[in-house]
C-alpha cells in the first residue's frame, strides 16, 4: 500500500466512521451542538436527517463518545427490527437480564422498571438508532410508545434519530403524524463546500502522519468537490484511489489525470469528467453539420 511512499502511519480516507479523523466543520458542530441542547431537555423526539456519505455514523460515534456522563444510551446501529425484535434490542442495551426469553408484556414492564430505576438514580436514558429511515411502520410505532414512558416533570426515555431524507417522506404520511409532533428538535446535515472539501483532506493527511508538501493542491481539491457534490464518502473514495495511482507510478504529485482515473474506476461515476469534453465535441459536430447543410443547399464558400 501506499503508507511507506506517501510518509503516513495510517490510511487517511477509509470508509469506517472513525472520530480521530473529526474535522469539525460547521454543518457536523451545528448538528452535535443541536443533539446535545436537544438532550438536555428531556424532551421527545430528536432527529439529524443526511443524504447517503453525509456522515450521519460519524455524527452518531461521535455523540456516543461526548455525550454527558449522566446519560445511559442504548445504541441500535441496524433498526430493521420487528417491533418484538427491537423491544428485546433495547432491553439487552439497557442491561435487563433475560430479555431474550420474556413474553412482550413482561419485556415491557422491565423496561419500564430499569428506565424508573435509571431515573431514581440520576441519569437520563436514551436511545439512539442509525439508519432509521429502514424501521418498519411497526415500529415506528413502538417507538413512539416507549416515548410515552414518564414521570410527572419528564421523559424516562429520549429518542435520537439518524437517517437519510426518506424518513421524512415516511414521516409526511398521516399514519405517522403522532410521531412526527413529537419530534422537537431536528436538523439537516449539509454536503461540505469546496472550501470545506479542501481543509477536509489536508486534515485527514495530517492525522494519518503526513508531514510533506501539500499533495492535493487547491485545483485538484476544488475539481474534487465539484465530481463528488461535496459528500464526505465519496471525497475518501477519490483520494484513496487517488493516492494509489499515485504510489503505482511512484509519483509525489497528484494530477488531475490521478482524479479522472479514480473517477473512471468509482461506480456512478464514471462520465462526470467527460462531461464538458462531450459538450464541446457536440456543439463542433453540429456547426460542422450547420456549416455544410449551408454549403450544400445555398453554395455559399465555407
Amino acid at each position: 500500500m501506499y503508507l511507506y511512499h506517501f510518509g503516513l502511519r495510517e490510511l487517511p480516507f477509509t470508509l469506517t466512521p472513525n472520530t480521530n479523523f473529526y474535522l469539525g466543520l460547521e454543518p457536523h458542530n451545528e448538528a452535535l451542538a443541536v443533539l446535545i441542547t436537544a438532550l438536555k431537555t428531556g424532551e421527545g423526539f430528536i432527529k439529524v436527517v443526511g443524504e447517503v456519505g453525509t456522515g450521519k455514523t460519524l455524527m452518531c460515534r461521535k455523540l456516543l463518545n461526548e455525550i454527558p456522563e449522566h446519560f445511559v444510551t442504548a445504541y441500535i446501529p441496524n433498526p430493521y427490527l420487528k417491533p418484538d425484535e427491537l423491544r428485546r434490542a433495547v432491553a439487552v442495551e439497557l442491561g435487563v437480564k433475560q430479555a431474550q426469553r420474556m413474553s412482550v408484556q413482561l419485556l415491557t414492564q422491565r423496561i419500564q422498571t430499569r428506565l424508573l430505576e435509571l431515573h431514581s438514580q440520576g441519569h437520563s436514558v436514551v436511545l439512539i438508532l442509525d439508519e432509521a429511515q429502514a424501521l418498519p411502520a411497526e415500529s415506528l410505532e413502538a417507538l413512539r410508545l416507549f416515548t410515552n414512558l414518564e414521570t410527572e416533570t419528564r421523559k424516562l426515555l429520549q429518542v435520537v434519530l439518524f437517517a437519510q431524507p426518506e424518513l421524512d417522506e415516511r414521516l409526511a404520511e398521516t399514519a405517522f403524524r403522532q410521531l412526527k409532533q413529537r419530534i422537537t428538535f431536528s436538523y439537516k446535515l449539509r454536503a461540505m463546500t469546496a472550501t470545506e472539501v479542501e481543509h477536509y483532506i489536508q486534515h485527514r493527511l495530517q492525522v494519518a502522519g503526513y508531514k510533506g508538501i501539500n499533495l492535493f493542491d487547491h485545483r485538484l481539491a476544488k475539481k474534487i468537490a465539484k465530481v463528488t457534490n461535496g459528500i464526505p464518502r465519496l471525497v475518501n473514495i477519490l483520494c484513496h484511489k487517488i493516492l494509489m495511482l499515485g504510489y503505482g507510478e511512484g509519483s509525489y504529485q497528484l494530477t488531475k489525470k490521478h482524479l479522472f482515473s479514480a473517477i473512471e474506476d468509482t461506480e456512478g461515476m464514471q462520465g462526470k469528467k467527460t462531461s464538458n469534453i462531450y459538450l464541446v465535441s457536440l456543439f463542433i459536430t453540429i456547426m460542422f453539420a450547420a456549416l455544410f447543410y449551408t454549403w450544400r443547399v445555398f453554395g455559399v464558400s465555407v
